[in-house]
């Protein structure tokens, strides 16, 4: 099953966030070597691609796994919750259609 993960950042953690970065990337490069992942980014706090010192307000991901519990634990052993930039996160069964 597919699963979108909205996960939010502490503010002021955008240190923490660049210094933790290449490890939450490897994470994502592993799933998306596996073929289960289908979008991930950063969600900028202001309107524009490069925030600058105004940082992000958390991540978006479009994952897939057996069950919304796996989802749950691969999402809360991410390097960004034990850094410290996740304050918390939803996840949502998810039903690509498009494209």
């Amino acid at each position: 099953m597919w699963y979108l993960v909205i996960a939010k950042d502490h503010p002021g953690t955008l240190a923490q966030r660049l210094a933790s970065r290449a490890d939450h990337l490897a994470r994502l490069h592993d799933l998306n070597n596996q073929g289960r992942l289908k979008l991930a980014g950063p969600m900028p706090a202001v309107d524009t691609i490069d925030p600058g010192d105004a940082g992000f307000t958390g991540s978006a991901l479009v994952v897939e796994f057996d069950s919304i519990a796996q989802a749950w634990d691969w999402v809360h052993a991410d390097p960004y919750f034990a850094t410290g930039v996740y304050a918390d996160a939803d996840i949502f069964p998810f039903k690509p259609v498009l494209p």
